[in-house]
C-alpha cells in the first residue's frame, strides 16, 4: 500500500508541475525557465524524499570533498536509472548542470523531456551518425563555455542492467574537452540500478537506497594521450568505489 501512495505522491507531482511547466512555456520562455530553475531545485529531491518517507528508501551523499571543487568543471560519472539525472542535482545542486544524453530523452517523458530541451542539454540521437552525434556535441559545448554551465558524461553510454561497471567510451569525453579544457569531477554512483524500470519502481524501491561519491578532482587534459589516461583512471576509481561499498555490504546483519 506504501508504494502506491509514493508513486501517486510521485506521479501527481510530475502531472501538476509537467502542467504548470506547459502552460509556462505557452506565456514566455523566461517564465518557462523560471519553472525549469523550480522544478530542479526543488521537486529532483522531493522525488527522494517521498521515497524516504513511504519506503525506507535510503540516499546517502558524500560531499566531503565539495570544498576542492572549481568554479567550472566536466563530471563523468558511472549511469544506472534514468533517476541518476535527479540524483546528481539533488547532489551538486541543478541550476548549472547540463546532461549528455540519449535524444529519446527529449521526448515523451513528463517534465524530464521538457526541461532537457528547454534547458538546451545536449540530446544525442543514438540512430544517427557518429558526424552528427560530434556536431551537437559541438554545440553543446558551445553553450557550456557561453553560460558557465557544468556539463555531465556518462561515458558508458547507457544505464547498466545490474549495477556493474561497463565500458568507458573515450569519443564523448575527448570532443568535449577538446573544445573545452575543464577540469574533470569524477563521481560513482550506485543502487540505481534496481529501481531502472518505472514499470517496477514501486516494489523495487522499498528499503532500497542510492549512494553517490565525488571521488576525486583532477586538472583539465592537455593532450589525447592525458584525456585517455584521465577517463580510464576515473573508470578505476569508480569501479574501486563499486567494490568497496559492496563489501561492506556484505559485512552487514542479514546480508545473503
Amino acid at each position: 500500500m506504501t508504494a502506491v501512495i509514493t508513486l501517486v505522491c510521485i506521479a501527481s507531482t510530475l502531472v501538476w508541475i509537467g502542467f504548470v511547466n506547459r502552460i509556462a512555456y505557452g506565456f514566455s520562455r523566461k517564465l518557462g525557465l523560471l519553472v525549469n530553475r523550480r522544478i530542479v531545485t526543488l521537486h529532483a529531491g522531493r522525488i527522494f524524499s517521498l521515497f524516504a518517507t513511504y519506503m525506507n528508501f535510503r540516499v546517502s551523499a558524500d560531499k566531503s570533498l565539495f570544498d576542492r571543487l572549481p568554479d567550472q568543471y566536466l563530471i563523468i560519472a558511472n549511469h544506472q536509472s534514468l533517476l541518476d539525472i535527479p540524483l546528481l542535482m539533488r547532489y551538486l545542486g541543478g541550476i548549472r548542470l547540463r546532461f549528455v544524453a540519449k535524444a529519446e530523452l527529449g521526448t515523451n517523458v513528463p517534465v524530464v523531456s521538457q526541461v532537457l530541451r528547454s534547458d538546451k542539454h545536449c540530446l544525442v540521437s543514438r540512430k544517427g551518425s557518429a558526424s552528427s552525434a560530434m556536431r551537437a556535441m559541438d554545440r553543446f559545448a558551445g553553450r557550456v563555455l557561453q553560460n558557465n554551465w557544468i556539463p555531465v558524461l556518462f561515458p558508458e553510454g547507457t544505464r547498466s542492467v545490474d549495477g556493474s561497471l561497463g565500458e568507458f567510451y573515450a569519443a564523448g569525453f575527448r570532443r568535449l574537452q577538446d573544445k573545452l579544457a575543464l577540469p574533470v569531477a569524477v563521481i560513482a554512483i550506485d543502487g540505481g540500478w534496481r529501481i531502472s524500470s518505472l514499470s517496477h519502481l514501486g516494489r523495487a524501491a522499498r528499503g532500497s537506497f542510492y549512494r553517490v561519491k565525488l571521488l576525486g578532482i583532477f586538472p583539465k587534459p592537455t593532450t589525447k594521450d592525458e584525456q585517455v589516461a584521465l577517463l580510464q583512471r576515473g573508470k578505476e576509481l569508480i569501479g574501486e568505489q563499486l567494490a568497496l561499498w559492496r563489501r561492506e555490504d556484505e559485512k552487514l546483519p542479514g546480508h545473503s
